[in-house]
């Protein structure tokens, strides 16, 4: 059974533009000061509660969209529920929040997408013509963390946005306020998270047309959703609290959202069940460090899950080596290289971003002469830049990492690539390879003494999808005094366990269809018990 994870903070995030928190419009400034001379008109705004009288509370935001008034953003208030503004002529988006004064009443959040200034104009908002927001899960257990409900709204090329975040649960109420907008104009989102006894629900729609939402309501059976596992590993004797995010990625037509934070136990897993149709989703994953030490934080972007479906992302957890998953590798630009090698990637190739290592060093030949050394964190990270000169020249960039001794976690990484390079007129990749030691170990990163383990193999980079050459595979379990060739059966390979409390080295030797090599070793790359 999953370990539920404990609720800790909201997440926020601000794509391409900062969302205003508890109800707020976000304007895109631009533009001078407008001419005394501008046409102007009155807006008159009433505001009334359920009862139809003026509200306890009121919070309304008036932002232009396009016209003369496309730079003003006002936040007109008058006790009397009846506020008066004037603004050039143009095109606004007004949003309004109204509250009885009591927590447990919640709030009415009115959008009007829509509103053309072109006459003195009265707007009444009326919370009245809300309905109710309440999406959920089938799950009887499932209790509220947090929402967000975000709306975009362009005209013109212009584009204005207003959010409202809930993190209390407390009734929400919507509805929309005056004309439809053009086709496809409107566009809005909404997140909520629930928390039951065996797992948190993460569950976000996405709508477009003419209108913003009039209420919403959707409770989601379990069959609707996609199952999203994250595991976090510990050492033997080790342990303590993860920090984990997930929300959904953001561009591509997500817009803004609110994520969630919580923690975890480790060794242990987190279950999540999440809506598919929300798009992919980012979870990131900081396991526990040394007290004064950086937050290590390992990402895994992109996530595309599917209804009825189980994805598992383990972190933390052996083998740990070069990964180039969502890296560059190796770029050149003009008579630069920029490296971005990982060398201490986890098991499931997730990047740490403050790798532990006692010292790293990357350093390049051009046709056998040192061109540079660099050292330190980023070299343990995986990155380095040398200037070289422009001409062809063959190449090496030798890279090692290593950290002290520890149950289950490597302890040594070294790593060498050989390619062609001359200068480019752009960021050019440049051909480099890694291979991924994949084996089943448990939870501690240990393997089951005299037993026969199979590693899986995955090549990442320039000879991945049948690119490779020639690749030679080797153990050793006398920290790498001798070496036993290893036969590559159906991208994995076998090895036979020594007795307990060894570790186990692993090499990869490997030459891409271009003739591009690389030479990769991991020195306790797991152990026996």
């Amino acid at each position: 059974m999953s370990t539920p994870p404990v609720p800790r903070r909201n997440v926020l995030r601000a794509l391409a533009v900062a969302v205003t928190l508890v109800g707020g419009v976000t304007p895109a400034w631009g533009g001078a000061a407008f001419a005394a001379e501008a046409e102007t008109y009155t807006l008159t705004i009433r505001h009334l509660d359920r009862a139809g009288q003026a509200p306890e509370r009121y919070s309304t935001t008036v932002a232009g969209i396009s016209g003369a008034g496309a730079a003003e953003l006002v936040h007109p208030y008058d006790e009397s529920g009846t506020t008066t503004v004037r603004l050039p002529k143009g095109r606004y988006l007004l949003e309004s929040s109204l509250f009885t004064g009591r927590p447990e009443d919640g709030t009415d959040w009115i959008v009007q997408p829509r509103l053309d200034l072109d006459r003195d104009t009265t707007v009444t908002v009326d919370a009245r013509t809300t309905a109710p927001v309440d999406v959920r899960p089938a799950d009887g257990s499932a209790r509220f963390l947090q929402g967000g409900m975000f709306l975009e709204v362009t005209h013109g090329g212009a584009t204005r946005m207003a959010s409202m975040v809930r993190l209390r649960a407390t009734p929400l109420r919507v509805a929309h306020l005056g004309p439809e907008t053009e086709a496809g104009a409107v566009r809005q989102w909404y997140d909520t998270y629930w928390t039951g006894d065996t797992a948190t629900y993460a569950l976000g729609q996405t709508f477009s047309g003419t209108r913003a939402l009039t209420g919403l309501t959707r409770q989601y059976a379990a069959a609707e959703l996609a199952t999203l596992q994250l595991r976090g590993a510990a050492r033997p004797g080790a342990g303590g609290t993860a920090l984990m995010d997930l929300a959904p990625t953001p561009g591509q037509g997500a817009g803004p959202t609110i994520g969630v934070a919580q923690e975890m136990p480790v060794p242990g897993t987190a279950t999540f069940l999440v809506t598919p149709q929300r798009g992919t989703w980012d979870v990131s994953l900081a396991p526990p460090g040394a007290e004064g030490a950086p937050r290590n934080r390992y990402f895994a972007n992109r996530i595309a899950l599917r209804a009825g479906a189980t994805t598992t992302h383990t972190f933390d957890s052996p083998v740990f080596g070069p990964t180039l998953t969502d890296r560059r590798g190796v770029v050149r630009d003009g008579d630069t290289l920029v490296a971005d090698l990982p060398l201490l990637g986890d098991g499931d190739g997730h990047a740490p971003s403050e790798p532990s290592f006692d010292a790293a060093f990357t350093s390049l030949y051009r046709d056998g002469a040192l061109v540079g050394t660099r050292s330190g964190a980023d070299s343990a990270a995986g990155r380095a830049e040398f200037t070289v000169p422009p001409g062809q020249a063959s190449y090496r960039l030798a890279a090692t990492a290593t950290r002290r001794a520890a149950t289950g976690a490597t302890t040594r990484v070294n790593a060498s690539w050989t390619f062609a390079s001359a200068a480019t007129g752009g960021p050019t990749p440049v051909p480099v390879s890694v291979v991924r030691f994949s084996p089943e170990l448990s939870p501690a990163g240990t393997a089951t003494a005299g037993s026969a383990l199979r590693v899986p193999l995955t090549v990442q980079g320039a000879a991945a999808d049948g690119r490779v050459r020639a690749l030679t595979v080797s153990a050793s379990t006398d920290g790498g005094a001798s070496w036993t060739r290893l036969p590559v059966e159906a991208d994995a390979v076998t090895v036979q366990n020594p007795a307990a409390g060894t570790g186990v080295a692993l090499r990869a030797e490997l030459t891409d269809t271009d003739g591009n090599t690389l030479d990769q070793t991991v020195f306790d790359a797991y152990r026996t018990e």
